[in-house]
């Protein structure tokens, strides 16, 4: 209770008896950002919560309540109530994991449509609102004075019906929405093909379209990653945009998350679908930068259409994922020759648990010679690829100039052969390679090569299989290997990781 003011209060940090962490509810009144997931509020606690919200000056502008089971649709009108109170400057608000009604979206509707509104963030995931809830949340989306940018809509059994009712909200005037997250609903292809033309609306500011699963950890603040494993976003940089449309959520790990976004993965999509799409890259006013469509069975014929997207003028898009789509090597083709046209804007490409084999990277490998192609990231996990396609990849890297930044290679048979072609193109001066991702084995052998060559690069090992809590039995015998190379002259690697997860916990050890 100090005067300084507490930049988070997190009651799920201290290590004390559930009536402790009660006792510490109070401070609320003097912190920025407040996460009281998973706590049995009483009474007097939701009281205090109001107070924090409405106190002049009021400091509070997060607020977590997720996984709260007894918050139920009068306290959610209480806390809209104190939403509309002129001190109230709250700008996010998480309710995931609640059980809440449609009762409760018409309160928060009411919130959204107040003069001012001042939350921009709010989460809804896990949550069965069902197409009449989300009809009465719309009613708040379409107001004027909504200020609202990023809303969470993961898994809350919605329909191809609430995609009528959010195509009428996106095309309000105006629309702040930037991020939507319709991840784990049924919105199916009708659905998606009525958001995909509020895409193209002038009105319409959607920036992100996104596709991943977002684990429940992720509404007590800690982004976990989930399996399928979602792919995280590193380094992100400013003019990275997402564009997500349903079902595959954003983001996994410590602060690794999608910047603006709407979500298309796991949606139950098929080829057709790929049409709605190529419609919006195609729009003169498509501000998709992140297309994310894993994990639906969209086939080789999908893919095809897409490309025809890939290939106007007006496609912007920087980042596209089609992890485990169905997809053979004849999408290699499609996709090669969608991104030879000028100016080719994609610099993340995640073709992750498709059967491509050698064939297809070969055709791949075609594209990243020619002189457009700016792609940065290329991840090949799992795609029943052998030595043959480290020798395109390698001819690949010493191409001039090479642009090539991230390669992931994981869970592939490459053996010691293919291993060594690889070598070939690291070694290259025109080789800008920064991250390889591949096997215990690979990076044995790459670590040979590093100490002749001295190349500047860091290289991380995700093995296939994880035995046990430790992911390499690396022993001292083979980290002292690796510092021999440490001490060598040319040697620039600046970062060597060595974890070790603990299932139970989640904590890191290095």
């Amino acid at each position: 209770m100090s005067e300084e003011v507490l930049d988070e209060l997190n009651l799920q940090l201290y290590n004390t008896s559930v009536e402790g962490r009660r006792r510490l509810i109070p401070a609320v009144r003097n912190c920025r950002k407040a996460v009281l997931s998973g706590s049995v509020l009483s009474t007097s606690h939701w009281e205090v919560v109001a107070s924090a919200m409405t106190s002049n000056p009021s400091h509070l502008r997060e607020l977590d309540l997720s996984m709260n089971q007894n918050l139920t649709d009068a306290r959610v009108k209480l806390l809209s109530s104190v939403m509309m109170h002129p001190n109230c400057r709250l700008e996010t608000l998480r309710l995931g994991c609640c059980s809440l009604s449609e009762i409760s979206c018409d309160s928060l509707a009411s919130a959204l449509r107040s003069n001012p509104s001042h939350l921009r963030v709010l989460e809804l995931s896990s949550i069965s609102l069902e197409d009449s809830g989300m009809k009465l949340l719309c009613s708040g989306l379409e107001s004027l004075n909504c200020q609202l940018e990023t809303l969470r809509l993961s898994h809350c059994r919605l329909s191809e019906i609430s995609c009528d009712s959010l195509a009428s909200a996106l095309r309000s005037n105006p629309s702040h929405l930037r991020v939507l997250d319709l991840s784990w609903n049924q919105l199916e292809d009708p659905g998606v093909k009525r958001l995909c033309g509020a895409l193209q609306d002038p009105l319409c500011e959607l920036e992100t379209l996104s596709q991943k699963p977002k684990p429940a950890s992720l509404l007590k603040g800690q982004q976990v990653e989930q399996k399928p494993p979602a792919e995280k976003v590193l380094s992100e940089r400013k003019w990275w945009r997402t564009m997500k449309l349903a079902k595959l959520h954003l983001s996994s790990r410590d602060g690794l998350s999608w910047s603006c976004g709407t979500s298309l993965s796991r949606c139950s999509l098929s080829e057709t679908s790929c049409d709605s799409v190529v419609s919006a890259l195609k729009s003169n006013l498509s501000h998709l930068r992140v297309l994310d469509l894993s994990y639906n069975t969209l086939q080789d014929s999908g893919v095809k259409r897409l490309c025809s997207g890939l290939e106007s003028p007006n496609c912007k898009l920087e980042r596209l994922r089609l992890i485990k789509c169905s997809l053979s090597e004849i999408s290699c083709d499609s996709l090669a020759s969608a991104l030879r046209s000028n100016p080719s804007h994609l610099r993340e490409l995640d073709l992750s648990g498709n059967q491509l084999q050698d064939s297809g990277v070969k055709l791949l490998c075609g594209f990243l010679h020619f002189p457009n192609c700016r792609l940065e990231t290329l991840r090949l996990r799992h795609c029943s690829l052998s030595e043959i396609s480290c020798g395109s990849l390698a001819s690949a890297l010493r191409s001039n100039p090479s642009h090539l930044r991230e390669l992931d290679l994981g869970q592939n048979q490459l053996k010691d052969s293919g291993v060594k072609l690889l070598c070939s193109g690291l070694e290259s001066p025109n080789c800008k390679l920064e991250r390889l991702r591949t096997n215990i084995r690979a990076l044995q052998l790459i670590r040979d090569q590093l100490w002749l060559s001295g190349l500047g690069a860091e290289v991380q090992s995700l093995p296939s299989q994880r035995t046990g809590p430790e992911w390499n039995q690396l022993k001292d015998s083979g980290v002292k290997l690796l510092c021999g190379f440490l001490h060598f002259p040319n040697c620039r690697l600046e970062t060597l990781s060595s974890f070790r997860r603990e299932g139970h916990t989640g904590t890191t050890y290095s």
